[in-house]
């Protein structure tokens, strides 16, 4: 089989600045283009594997940074990897071994799996690695899934965080073989459901094709959750119901557009951090082999730099590795179809040649902030890492949202009753201008979330007070301990009627606080129907019933998934719910009202005295629907409702007065989740709450 110098190759995927070539296998009418960027390599041979696995090696042509060759009669499906020579040197940081079989990083489809037990995939090994290691697979351009018909505004925005196989893998209305799969997330009964609830995007727990690590498998656990990414462009394979040779692409496309078709956006959870291939002594499967000292962060010694837990960071302060990134993101956009990303551990993306954590001139966030295609999708940053100064919370600039870890923490400390008074759960009620409204960005900046994929599920944050890890096989050393949970008084699951009715009321007052806040709600899977992981914090591990859905909840659980359904319906109808503009505590038009104010017990506006009451832990805020900054489609201005927003997170009774006359005539209960029966309530009144309650009061006119 010839290989012949290639031709002059399509620049690369978005716009270029430089006659750089298309990496990865191209696909032509008359065979396929390979290209790697690799210039420190001596030599690189592009095997080509049959399906009995078979290899033909065949050796490409060197020009300055790129190693490429056309090849043809090779088109789709083809399974191949590269051999790079080059000097094999670890100290100095050179692992070059062309005994091992490399993954194209550009690779659209991966094929195979990674045999743990084999010494030869590690380059300590001169043996062969082929057979042992996963190949990418050659996969023709085709046509994107067709564009969400309305993108969803971010201030409409409600984000649900899923996991691709355990979603589906218990759902009884999906057949079998696409349960736990892209086609099962397709299934009109899960869109339904989806649509029903009220939700507006979804957010994919990983799926870039991702490997298991060897130290997890020796203890016979998976890597569940995906954060292990081994290549950022390929969909990860064993999520297709039709196979892993290109198959698993078409199945993602039709999955994102099933979800387009109802106007649910894809979200991605991406892990550009740090790869499948661990730390100095993890397996050679790609790009360690290719080029270490340019794709990872290493110290002296060629010791990788981790400041993500996992044994090596990328490094994105070299151009080729944003490079990757940033070509891997365009074609996810452009080509797959998505509408954003969550950044796992961000700041590691942020970090220059030194290791320092950048939030200024980082090339990273230069190139993002200037680039067309991913200026029209969300970007959102888990904006912290492990390393020095990673908690970079409230500091990426625009045009980035971020995890707000801070609204987590205070909701969840307000409700337990261990809040040193009501001031930061004021900022986090109303959007945390304290953290992004210094630099230009709105209230959407802060994705605020009360439970997520990693930690206790918002039924187990109100019944377990420790984390129960076990099945980790970890003896309970892994998992976060600082939960900010209350067991209600019991640990863990009980009969008890008056323990399962507080942690009821408990739940609902967290979901009520997490989607009446000003800014972007994030619910995690389950939370609306009472999904539990028996008090396990940390079921990265979990491909078991532990993490899956369990789908007879929803009708188990019906009261506080209409709970939840009429919360987001509410916010969804009313705009003074779901503000995009920061609030001045002033009027917006000369005589009105103020926009926001902050009632106290006593029914006046909140005093010093009262903000600095370390034992307040009930106020009110009234959102003036006369006063919002926002036109609607036609340009006219926004007019809405006001509401008035009552928390008692105390474990007493407690009595209020509501503002009088000059705010409104009578308010409507709208929501009251101790359930009181109270259905209006004049102005000026007093008003008996209830220990441990949120109620939603609608201004009359």
């Amino acid at each position: 089989m010839p290989v012949t110098e290639a031709t002059a190759a399509p620049n690369a995927l978005g716009p270029a600045t430089a006659p750089e070539p298309r990496l990865g296998a191209e696909v032509r009418s008359d065979g396929t283009t390979f290209t790697l960027w690799a210039p420190a390599a001596e030599r690189v041979e592009l095997a080509l594997i049959d399906a009995d696995r078979r290899q033909h090696n065949l050796d490409l042509t060197h020009t300055g940074e790129y190693w490429t060759g056309f090849v043809p009669g090779v088109g789709h499906g083809q399974r191949y990897g590269y051999r790079v020579h080059g000097p094999f040197d670890p100290a100095n940081g050179l692992r070059f071994h062309p005994a091992k079989l490399l993954l194209d990083p550009y690779a659209r489809a991966v094929d195979g799996t990674l045999d743990f037990t084999s010494p030869l995939i590690y380059d300590s090994s001169d043996g062969d690695s082929a057979g042992h290691v996963p190949v990418g697979v050659v996969v023709a351009d085709g046509a994107p899934p067709p564009p969400i018909s309305r993108p969803v505004p971010w201030s409409e925005t409600v984000i649900y965080e899923l996991h691709t196989k355990g979603f589906t893998k218990l759902h009884p209305d999906i057949p079998e073989h696409q349960r736990g799969t892209y086609a099962g997330l397709a299934h009109p009964a899960v869109i339904g459901y989806l649509t029903g609830l009220g939700i507006t995007s979804v957010e994919l727990l990983p799926i870039h094709h991702f490997l298991t690590e060897p130290a997890i498998a020796a203890r016979g656990l998976p890597n569940y959750w995906g954060y292990n990414t081994l290549n950022f462009f390929a969909p990860h394979a064993p999520y297709s119901s039709a196979g892993s040779t290109g198959e698993q692409v078409a199945e993602f496309k039709a999955m994102v557009a099933a979800f387009h078709a109802a106007g649910i956006e894809v979200i991605l959870d991406v892990v550009y951090n740090h790869t499948a291939e661990g730390g100095f002594d993890g397996p050679t499967l790609s790009f360690r082999g290719i080029d270490n000292r340019a794709y990872y962060r290493l110290t002296h010694g060629g010791v990788t730099y981790d400041v993500t837990g996992t044994g090596n960071s990328l490094n994105t302060a070299h151009p080729q590795v944003r490079r990757l990134v940033m070509d891997s993101l365009r074609y996810w956009v452009e080509e797959m179809g998505v509408d954003g990303f969550r950044f796992d551990l961000a700041v590691t993306l942020i970090r220059n040649e030194r290791h320092e954590v950048d939030t200024v001139n980082h090339p990273f966030l230069a190139e993002v902030a200037a680039d067309p295609v991913l200026g029209r999708v969300k970007l959102i940053s888990e904006p912290w890492d492990v390393g020095p100064f990673g908690y970079q919370v409230g500091n990426f600039g625009t045009p980035w949202s971020e995890w707000n870890g801070k609204f987590r923490d205070s909701v969840r400390d307000v409700w337990r009753t261990s809040s040193y008074g009501v001031q930061d759960l004021a900022y986090r009620l109303s959007g945390s201008s304290d953290l992004y409204g210094d630099d230009g960005r709105y209230p959407y900046a802060s994705i605020n979330f009360v439970t997520a994929h990693d930690g206790f599920t918002l039924r187990d944050l109100v019944s377990y007070n420790h984390k129960h890890n076990e099945a980790n096989r970890e003896d309970n050393r892994d998992g976060t301990d600082d939960n900010r949970s209350w067991n209600c008084g019991i640990e863990g699951e009980t009969d008890d009627r008056g323990v399962v009715a507080l942690r009821k009321r408990q739940m609902a007052n967290l979901m009520a606080t997490l989607v009446l806040s000003t800014g972007v709600p994030m619910l995690t899977a389950g939370d609306e129907c009472g999904r539990t992981q028996y008090g396990n914090n940390n079921a990265y591990c979990q491909d078991s019933e532990i993490s899956w859905f369990d789908w007879t909840l929803p009708s188990l659980w019906s009261d506080h998934l209409a709970l939840t359904k009429k919360l987001l319906a509410l916010r969804a109808a009313h705009p003074a719910l779901r503000q995009w503009h920061y609030f001045s505590g002033q009027p917006v038009v000369p005589g009105g009202r103020k926009d926001l104010s902050w009632i106290a017990p006593h029914g006046g506006e909140m005093t010093e005295a009262d903000w600095h009451d370390g034992n307040l832990r009930t106020i009110g805020m009234f959102l003036a629907g006369d006063a919002l900054r926002g036109t609607d489609a036609e340009g006219n201005v926004l007019t809405d409702n006001s509401f008035l927003l009552v928390l008692n997170a105390t474990a007493d009774a407690r009595e209020v007065v509501v503002p009088d006359a000059s705010w409104a005539p009578g308010y409507e209960v709208v929501l009251d989740t101790s359930g009181s029966g109270v259905t209006e309530v004049e102005a000026g009144a007093i008003v008996p709450l209830a220990p441990r309650c949120v109620v939603l009061l609608r201004a009359l006119s």
